[in-house]
């Protein structure tokens, strides 16, 4: 047998060993798995992590970024304000006239005359009030009655229904019965007809200068010599009851315990100060011996031209009450107590007044006595003059008239001559009265222009024809010999013709123009336009930066999430606002300090020059910045026909103000250039590629010629423009109300305006989010309840209710107007701040079962919903706007959408002619909401729409927002050109407004330099300050108010809308 082996083979290993060991290998590659699994989750959540805070990092830095281009960029226009109120200020102070104020007083004992030659044999008490300071003393006692706005036509028979005529009759029946104890004759204004400077020169005896128009309704004390102060200085005792203005002008001049003043301004009332007036004069009258002067100013009339118009059963009645006030008035009267009822101004054909057309300066005085004392010169004076063209009397003569009737000296400044009714005796013939009293009158206006001369180092005329010459010939007239009795009629009209002479070489040196201050204004505002113009202007590079590309912004951001910094060249683009405002403020400090430092060296009082040639220095810093950042003047020529469009409208227009009749028809005018728009744009729409777009640019561009002729039938008139147009914005050309056909309008734009807005934003699926809710409700309400305000006011107007309490209407349709305009300004400007975009977002499924994400209003985000801020400007000028007005409004809203529409149909977001089409539009909206540029236009009824009294700053407000309406509108909604069909990732959105906005305000900076320089030139001419001047003043005026909206509304509203928008969707840059 074989030998066997030991040593036996190791046994196979079974399943189940196999399967454990299996199982114990699939567990650990199954844990390292997970373990790796786990590993790269952190990984990867800690790389989302990463990712997520390099998001919200670019986020944030992308938002510092916005938020100092956006400081910097409000810096700049702030600057720019700065220089364009600088040259407005420097201009004006050399174009609007001032004249020099002396302060120098009459007084009793010192007579103007120098020759011992005396016309009138020595009386008692000469020297002395109680006798007669000057000349003897006729009554000791006055009562002046003012009657705001009595146009003379008023006061005297007219054969005509028209209801201000023949309610008024007593003052011209009684001068006709009894002519010796009263005279009418018409009282002349010297523009401007506002009741502030009417009292000065109806005090002083001195003529207004346009300066101080502006001053009406916040008048300073009068520090000059006047009537009310040399009676006071007499002891006498003065009590005034009515129109406010009186206690401004003589503040601590009234007897405390007897004098009330009311608020002048609150046209809507129109009995409260009249009540008034009537109710503490009569006891006043019987208490004679605690008065001297006693003045009662009634504003029942000038509130009834101002609500109503003239031809107004109201201005009737009111009428009727004030003939009653003064028959009660003149029958309780003693002999020692002259009567003088005057009105201060008149009206024109809507009861407006401050201009100077006859209507505005025909006011009418009465003089009244219960014992004989006036005369009349020639038989046929005895009847007072049927019109104001006939003897009239200028409102300076009434100063020295009463200054001798009263015994008082005759103030110092004063330039009027003695009316002679007042001194020519019953029987008409005691020339030698009169020649005395016209010949002190004259000495005091010699001694007066010889100090003026003095005072401005002017030399006098002495040769033949000057006043000086005049002034010798009626001296030697006085020293005949003996043996003649002088010709005191002769006497009398040499004197007479001395004091005008006078009168005429004083209008003609306040009619003298500081040219080199206006130079200076001129060259600034030229400058200010240069540097707006260049910073408007783009360069290649520029336009090439402004184009989307998606790929490249991706990879932009991408680098950007890297930390890559972007391009040198975006950041200088970026900052040049920055680099402008820090140029801006190095240039003009050196300046205006050494501006500062010279004034108090010498002493002087002109360290306001500092700012002038702060500002000219600042410009040339801010060109040499931009000449740094290469924008250059060569960059301004048009590089398309839009462009050259854009140049021909605003350069036309401008040259346009040198011709009188192209500034009285400008409305005209400027609805000639919108239809050439239209036109234009019809034009080249039709080269647009895509059918349907095509159709909808010449759809909007018919609309938008439309709606311009529609708004135009709402005119009102200019007396230039008579009689070739009619007046259909009030209910008549005469009234200054509504007829009850227009207030059917602001319910059409109730049910019409919020469906056309809806409509546009329909178009590009933006009818989301807050739109339906705030335009399809809170809108229209708001809208509803104006269109309800105005019909309360008509019925309130016109008395619809008789049985209601007295103001109940007018106290509810105020506290309405201040519920819709806090809808509109807080909580519309609260909801604007917090709105979501108007965006939607659905989820929809497709053929391949995977859901696609739909954002509905993507393309249209930015516009959409910057929207409702116009609205909301809209909406407050809707209210504070006559129906008419509001009609209107809504129509340039309308324009304002189909522009938007046109220029993204034409592809024209980024050229010139945009904005400077919306200026049109305001403009032209400007005439159509019932305004021209005259001071009678302004709606000054519109102050209390929200207000019962004058409340400041709010009064103002409400006036410019219903001056101004159609340039804010404008302003507010001028992004809408480069926001409208705009998505949330499109960059260079703020350089874009900003752009726009340059674009706009250089189109009323050049009308406004345009004005400015035209007024200048024709400052000689007879249309000055009829139409030239008040031109200018509207132009800069509006030049201000689009600055104002510009940085507070416009760019403010940009920045809001940005950062909303950027927080759901990202920021873009």
């Amino acid at each position: 047998m074989p030998p066997t082996n030991s040593k036996s083979s190791d046994p196979l290993p079974d399943y189940k060993t196999i399967a454990a060991q299996f199982a114990a290998a699939k567990r650990a590659k199954e844990a390292q798995d997970a373990e790796r699994q786990r590993a790269d989750a952190g990984a990867e959540k800690e790389m989302a992590g990463l990712q997520e805070r390099q998001r919200l990092a670019l986020e944030k830095r992308r938002k510092n970024s916005y938020e100092a281009r956006w400081w910097w960029t409000v810096g700049f226009w702030f600057w720019l304000l700065c220089i364009h109120a600088t040259g407005i200020a420097y201009f004006a102070s050399g174009f609007l006239l001032t004249r020099l104020v002396l302060e120098e007083k009459s007084t009793c004992a010192v007579s103007p005359l120098n020759s011992s030659v005396s016309i009138l044999p020595d009386w008692s008490g000469k020297g002395t009030v109680e006798g007669g300071c000057w000349h003897p003393k006729t009554f000791e006692r006055a009562v002046v009655i003012l009657i705001d706005a009595l146009r003379y036509d008023f006061t005297v028979p007219v054969e005509d229904n028209a209801p201000f005529h023949n309610a008024f009759p007593f003052m011209h029946d009684t001068a006709l019965a009894s002519p010796n104890n009263a005279f009418l004759r018409p009282f002349i204004a010297d523009p401007p007809t506002a009741t502030l400077q009417r009292l000065k020169g109806l005090t002083t005896g001195t003529l207004p200068t346009f300066v101080d128009a502006g001053s009406n309704f916040a008048g300073t004390a009068i520090d000059e010599d006047n009537l009310l102060m040399q009676l006071r200085d007499a002891g006498k005792r003065i009590v005034h009851i009515g129109d406010d203005t009186w206690v401004s002008l003589f503040p601590d001049h009234f007897e405390a315990n007897m004098s009330q003043a009311y608020d002048s301004f609150n046209v809507w009332d129109l009995h409260s100060v009249d009540n008034g007036v009537a109710e503490h004069i009569f006891p006043a009258l019987k208490r004679k011996g605690d008065w001297d002067l006693l003045i009662g100013h009634c504003l029942g009339v000038d509130h009834a031209g101002h609500r109503y118009g003239p031809n107004h059963a109201e201005m009737g009645k009111k009428l009727q009450q004030m003939d009653t006030f003064v028959r009660e008035v003149a029958a309780a009267l003693d002999d020692g107590t002259l009567l003088v009822v005057m009105g201060d101004h008149g009206m024109d054909g809507k009861g407006d007044h401050g201009g100077e057309s006859d209507d505005e300066i025909e006011a009418a005085i009465w003089m009244y006595s219960s014992r004989p004392v006036f005369g009349r010169t020639k038989p046929e004076f005895v009847a007072p003059p049927k019109t104001a063209k006939t003897r009239p009397v200028n409102q300076i003569d009434f100063v020295p008239t009463l200054a001798l009737l009263l015994g008082i000296p005759i103030p110092y400044n004063n330039l009027g001559h003695p009316i002679e009714e007042a001194f020519v005796g019953v029987n008409g013939n005691a020339w030698d009265v009169l020649a005395a009293a016209e010949r002190v009158t004259a000495a005091g206006i010699r001694r007066y222009q010889a100090s003026y001369f003095a005072a401005r180092g002017i030399d006098q005329a002495t040769g033949l024809g000057s006043p000086a010459h005049s002034w010798d010939l009626a001296e030697a007239l006085t020293t005949t010999p003996s043996s003649h009795k002088p010709d005191w009629h002769a006497v009398f009209s040499a004197f007479a013709l001395y004091q005008d002479q006078t009168l005429q070489l004083c209008k003609s040196l306040w009619a003298r123009f500081d040219v080199p201050n206006m130079i200076f204004g001129v060259v600034i505002m030229a400058l200010g336009l240069v540097v707006l113009l260049v910073y408007v202007s783009r360069n290649e590079e520029e336009e090439l930066a402004a184009l989307d590309n998606l790929d490249l912004d991706l990879a932009e951001k991408s680098l950007e999430l890297q930390g890559v910094e972007p391009d040198a060249s975006a950041v200088l683009t970026h900052g040049l606002s920055r680099a402008l405002f820090r140029a801006g403020v190095l240039g003009a400090v050196p300046s205006f300090g050494a501006g500062m430092l010279h004034s108090f060296v010498n002493g002087g009082d002109d360290w306001y020059r500092g700012s002038g040639f702060a500002a000219l220095t600042s410009s040339v810093a801010v060109l040499v910045a931009l000449y740094g950042a290469d924008k250059t003047v060569r960059n301004l020529l048009p590089r398309s026909i839009w462009g050259w469009m854009a140049v021909v409208l605003t350069v036309s227009q401008s040259a346009g103000f040198a011709s009188n009749s192209f500034t009285i028809w400008e409305d005209s005018i400027l609805l000639f250039f919108i239809t050439t728009f239209g036109f234009v744009s019809t034009l080249a729409s039709l080269r647009i590629t895509s059918l349907p777009d095509r159709y909808m640019a010449v759809y909007h561009s018919i609309l938008f010629v439309l709606l311009a002729r529609l708004a135009s039938f709402s005119k009102l008139c200019r007396e230039e423009q008579m009689p070739y147009c009619t007046s259909t914005y009030y209910s008549s050309a005469t009234s200054s109300t509504s007829a009850p056909w227009q207030l059917v309008i602001p319910f059409l734009v109730v049910l019409i305006l919020p469906s056309i807005i809806k409509a546009y934003l329909t178009a590009t699926r933006s009818y989301e989010g807050l739109a339906p809710t705030w335009i399809g409700y809170i809108l229209r309400v708001v809208l509803f309840f104006s269109a309800v305000y105005w019909v309360m006011d008509s019925a309130d107007n016109g008395n619809w209710v008789p049985g209601l309490p007295e103001k109940l209407l007018k106290r509810l349709s105020v506290y309405m107007a201040q519920v819709l305009l806090g809808l509109a300004f807080v909580v519309g400007s609260t909801a604007f701040a917090w709105a979501p975009p108007n965006v939607s977002i659905m989820r929809l499924g497709t053929k391949t079962g995977r859901a696609q994400i739909h954002v509905f209003g993507y393309g249209n985000a930015h516009g959409a919903r910057y929207l409702y801020l116009p609205l909301n400007i809209l909406a407050a000028c809707f209210l504070l706007s006559k129906p008419m007005g509001g009609g209107t409004l809504a129509l340039l809203l309308w324009q304002i959408l189909s522009l938007v529409e046109i220029l993204d149909l034409n592809d024209l977001a980024a050229e010139t002619i945009g904005p400077i089409m919306l200026g049109v539009l305001g403009n032209y909206y400007f005439f159509k909401t019932g305004h021209q540029a005259t001071p009678s236009s302004i709606q000054w009824d519109s102050a209390f729409i929200p207000l019962f009294a004058v409340r400041y700053p709010w009064t103002p407000l409400v006036v410019i927002f219903n001056s101004f309406a159609g340039q804010i509108i404008a302003a507010v909604a001028l992004p809408l050109v480069a926001l409208w069909k705009v998505d949330p990732k499109r960059k260079g959105l703020l350089e874009s407004v900003t752009r726009a906005l340059g674009v706009f305000v250089a189109y009323y900076a050049v009308e406004s330099l345009a004005t400015m320089a035209w007024a200048g030139w024709l400052r000689r001419h007879l249309m000055l300050y009829r139409i030239f001047n008040p031109r200018f003043i509207v132009a800069a005026a509006v030049l201000l108010v689009v600055d104002c909206v510009g940085i507070l509304v416009a760019l403010t509203g940009v920045r809001s809308n940005t950062v909303a928008i950027s927080e759901v969707f990202g920021w873009a840059e």
